[in-house]
């Protein structure tokens, strides 16, 4: 425990890093999922699209997933944060983002099927459902208001 608290600063660097790497990941993903749905009566365009879903996927949201989830663990052990109201909140809010990297991966598989389940529409109102979680996180971890 004791080189938790030591490497705190560390690991608190490391975690907003790849906060960032993720959160980017996901507005973007989004909107890929947009693009290719757009494009699905093109099939050279679609294909181009599936291409870039999973280089975004391998590249930035698998390994920041990660990392987010593992130096915040850390971070929450080092911190002795276990008890805190605020801390639970706030894994609730990184666990909802995380089912919605789920959400976006499958809506991805599906439109490199040819299926496009959601209206245009909804699809582009779900983009918005990161940032929401980045502004509440971002409360809750600065105000820690329980």
């Amino acid at each position: 425990m004791g080189y938790l608290v030591a490497a705190y600063e560390w690991l608190k660097a490391a975690h907003i890093i790849f906060v960032v790497f993720w959160v980017a990941g996901l507005l973007i993903f989004p909107r890929y999922l947009v693009h290719h749905q757009d494009a699905l009566d093109r099939p050279d365009e679609a294909a181009a699209w599936v291409d870039r879903e999973a280089k975004l996927r391998k590249m930035i949201l698998t390994p920041s997933i990660v990392a987010v989830w593992l130096f915040g663990l850390l971070l929450a052990t080092g911190g002795g944060w276990w008890s805190a109201g605020w801390l639970h909140a706030k894994l609730l809010v990184v666990l909802a983002m995380s089912a919605y990297q789920g959400w976006a991966v499958g809506y991805s598989k599906a439109l490199a099927r040819g299926h496009a389940p959601l209206p245009p529409r909804r699809l582009r109102m779900m983009n918005e459902l990161p940032a929401l979680g980045l502004v509440i996180i971002v409360y809750l971890v600065v105000l820690k208001p329980f």
